[in-house]
């Protein structure tokens, strides 16, 4: 694997200064995942990670055992027993509250070269830090069943009223949910339906945004709070950065599994292991 071990901490920082000026830049694209909102000192009002989410909803609605630990088995059990309604609005009340933007959201919502951020989780913070410019929105996945036969996303302006798609193309930035969001429209993928019908066309690119390709084209990743322990995942992640320039980074912990070790070395990906708080503290005082 092409990895950064922090045996050298003047070489880590060396690599985060780097990564900092691409995304300050627009030539990185960041990547965000739950664990982006575990850093700081509040406790955060959601949870931070897909197992931390199942225990919220089983909390409420049994299911059987063999599925307690696997989201999106345990969402469509919900489904299909006490109807979508149900698990809608359970991810409603679990996602009212939305987290203070932290220090990286905040610094990437000041950030007005940076033509698109992936937030893969489904809370609203990084929106919610973008709110004072009117010149962003965000494109939105979801289920099929609520945005439309023909349709995989939905797209957003500042202000959270939906607009055709065509208006992505006047925004500075693009916030791209691809698992949709709690706000301002709560299409969500997140049972095993939803992703049986997305998953059989993503290798064809359909379910991506056409301006999410145009961006990706010339650009790299950066991961951030991710980590790709679930197949789908991984799917997700290697889909979206299809046919993209690169180089990639992950801002990632050593504590990997066989498969997160394979997906970074099959993807290029250089894994740099600095504790998330630690890098984004120094990406954002980066020169």
């Amino acid at each position: 694997m092409t990895s950064l071990s922090m045996t050298s901490l003047t070489e880590a920082k060396s690599l985060l200064v780097t990564v900092a000026a691409g995304i300050a830049g627009g030539t990185l694209i960041p990547y965000l995942g739950p664990g982006v909102l575990e850093v700081g000192e509040a406790e955060c009002p959601v949870p931070t990670s897909t197992r931390g989410l199942v225990e919220r909803l089983t909390q409420k609605v049994g299911v059987p055992g063999r599925i307690r630990n696997n989201l999106w088995a345990s969402a469509q059990y919900i489904e299909t027993n006490r109807h979508r309604i149900t698990l809608v609005r359970m991810m409603e009340e679990i996602f009212k509250p939305v987290p203070a933007p932290g220090a990286l959201q905040t610094w990437l919502a000041s950030l007005e070269a940076l033509p698109m951020i992936v937030d893969t989780w489904y809370d609203a913070t990084q929106s919610e830090a973008l709110k004072g410019r009117s010149d962003w929105g965000q494109l939105q996945g979801g289920t099929r069943n609520a945005v439309g036969e023909d349709r995989y996303y939905k797209a957003f302006d500042a202000s959270g009223a939906e607009v055709g798609v065509d208006a992505v193309n006047g925004w500075k930035t693009v916030l791209y949910k691809p698992h949709g969001a709690s706000w301002p429209s709560c299409d969500l993928l997140i049972s095993d339906s939803d992703y049986v019908e997305v998953l059989t066309e993503i290798d064809i690119q359909t379910p991506i945004p056409q301006r999410v390709k145009d961006i990706r084209e010339s650009r790299g990743f950066v991961f951030m709070g991710c980590r790709f322990y679930d197949q789908m995942l991984r799917t997700y992640a290697k889909q979206i950065m299809k046919r993209s320039k690169g180089p990639h980074y992950a801002i990632i912990t050593d504590d990997l599994t066989r498969n997160e070790l394979r997906f970074l070395d099959d993807n290029e990906i250089v894994a740099i292991n600095v504790p998330l708080e630690e890098a984004i503290t120094e990406m954002v005082n980066a020169p």
